[in-house]
């Protein structure tokens, strides 16, 4: 699809249909009440009879409307004025874009849900919204289905969307929004692409020849190398590798660089999880939802996203990203209960559970990152604890961080495009709780009760300690439903975006 943005009057515009919202007990927008005008009062006679009340998320579409060029005028349910907010603003977006996907054949629109006021936000804002909650609301995973069945999917007939906004000075801020919202909504489809593929297609090799296949599109913006098993071993990757052991695919460090910053500036370092399938390997896990153990390597899929989005935006900054690629599965030579190995950083590890392996195959990543990179600031990204969807639900991603400045950052930039997070306590008194009688560390807690999340976050941090560094848990974000959500791409795309800003 393809988008604008315009400054017009939404009564003389000549496409299939115009959008303009209705607040609760029947109160126009103002370009509705433009529209209500031009047609004789006709919307306020349909909102009296009740067709249209403007309960937030309600649609309407009105055929030939009269003084009005437009061939639809489709009415969006604001809900109640005072409480019209950035949650009711993505929401009236998403029904617009429901209603024009499914309930009309309009193939062009312009959209004056951009005129609506929220609080503490600009039009630069509103256009970058409307366009990702009409992205998300438009994309689709078929890539796994017959031809026939592809062929029988409905056909989305809109191909041209227009966000107006109400003066021709506020068109720059309008279009560094939608460029801003597409470079990130190119991201997160390749991330929900990924995540939903299932794992026997999406392996560690598969996530490798993704990395290398992004270098070759990004026109020399991105370089992507491989490390295989035995480049790994070279390096002392004990850690790492006793995962991949019950795999019979090969585990892959996929590393990127994306150096458009100035000549020696350290770079922003992001380090993903990429468990393509988690069985739990010895310590298996229980049959029910396991075919959702293919979205363990979302935290891989954000960066490859992220690194999408940021070849598109050409952000003049340094970053780099590892991507630790694994399967975790059990077989007569997985790691037991019990064994003990040793990472790169020279850290001993008493395997207690082999299903905590996410933090195994991370903590020889992160360690690689700080010795190759020595980066500015290192952002993790994991589905690592269910404890973490148990604390804070689908909504927001756990964040951990040693460096408070990096933590207000990310949870800022969480809060601006919609992609929040909440920041969990990281105190020394829990390193205690990971102590090991026989290894330095052990991957689990061997005291203590609850708190799984920072017990996982503690484990990392013994490996970060020299990096100002931050941790994301992704476990309850990453995917909703048996469906990949491409977070937290938004989070990290505006973290660097802001993080340009400051630089220039």
């Amino acid at each position: 699809m393809e988008y604008f943005v315009k400054s017009g009057n939404p009564e003389k515009q000549r496409v299939a249909c115009v959008i303009v919202g209705i607040y609760d007990r029947r109160s126009p927008s103002d370009p509705a009440e433009v529209i209500d005008k031009a047609a004789d009062g006709l919307i306020g006679g349909i909102m009296r009879r009740g067709d249209m009340d403007g309960k937030l998320g309600s649609t309407l579409v009105l055929h030939n409307v009269p003084g009005v060029f437009a061939d639809r005028v489709l009415l969006v349910g604001l809900g109640k004025q005072r409480d019209f907010d950035e949650t009711a603003f993505r929401k009236a977006n998403v029904a617009a874009a429901r209603a024009l996907r499914g309930a009309t054949g309009a193939i062009d629109a312009v959209s004056y849900l951009t005129h609506l006021e929220v609080k503490g936000r600009d039009f630069h804002w509103n256009v970058q919204q409307a366009t990702l909650v009409t992205e998300d609301a438009y994309y689709r995973f078929d890539a796994m289905k017959g031809a026939q069945a592809r062929e029988a999917l409905p056909a989305y007939k809109l191909e041209r969307l227009t966000f107006d906004v109400p003066r021709r000075s506020d068109l720059p801020s309008g279009e560094k929004g939608l460029a801003e919202a597409l470079a990130i909504a190119k991201g997160v489809a390749l991330a929900k692409d990924l995540g939903n593929l299932p794992g026997n297609v999406c392996t560690p090799s598969y996530l490798a020849e993704t990395g290398l296949k992004l270098a070759a599109e990004s026109g020399g913006l991105i370089s992507t190398r491989i490390l295989e098993e035995a480049d790994m071993e070279k390096l002392g990757m004990g850690s790492l590798l006793s995962v991949s052991r019950g795999s019979r695919q090969p585990a892959k460090l996929i590393v990127m660089e994306y150096r458009q910053g100035p000549a020696g500036e350290k770079p922003v370092a992001l380090v993903g999880k990429g468990l393509t399938f988690d069985a739990g390997g010895i310590s298996l896990k229980p049959g029910a939802k396991m075919d959702e153990m293919k979205f363990d390597m979302c935290g891989g899929a954000s960066v490859f996203g992220t690194f999408k989005a940021l070849s598109l935006l050409k952000l003049p900054i340094n970053v780099v990203a590892v991507v630790a690629a694994s399967e975790n599965l059990p077989d007569g030579q997985a790691s037991k209960p019990g064994d003990i190995v040793t990472s790169m950083a020279g850290i001993t590890i008493e395997v207690l559970n082999t299903d905590a392996e996410g933090r195994l195959i991370l903590c020889d990543a992160l360690t690689y990152t700080e010795r190759s990179f020595d980066p500015a600031v290192c952002i993790d990204m994991a589905t690592l604890t269910g404890a973490c969807v148990m604390a804070l639900g689908q909504f927001p991603s756990g964040l951990f961080s040693n460096t408070p400045g990096l933590a207000r950052a990310l949870l800022n930039a969480g809060e601006q495009i919609g992609d929040r997070a909440w920041e969990l306590p990281l105190w020394p008194e829990y390193e205690e709780n990971i102590r090991s009688e026989f290894a330095d560390i052990a991957n689990i807690a061997t005291k203590g009760e609850g708190g799984g999340a920072i017990i996982g976050a503690t484990f990392l941090h013994k490996f970060t300690k020299k990096m100002k560094w931050a941790h994301l848990d992704i476990a309850g974000t990453a995917w909703l439903g048996k469906k990949g959500t491409g977070r937290p791409v938004p989070l990290l795309t505006q973290y660097l975006l802001n993080y340009a800003a400051k630089e220039e």
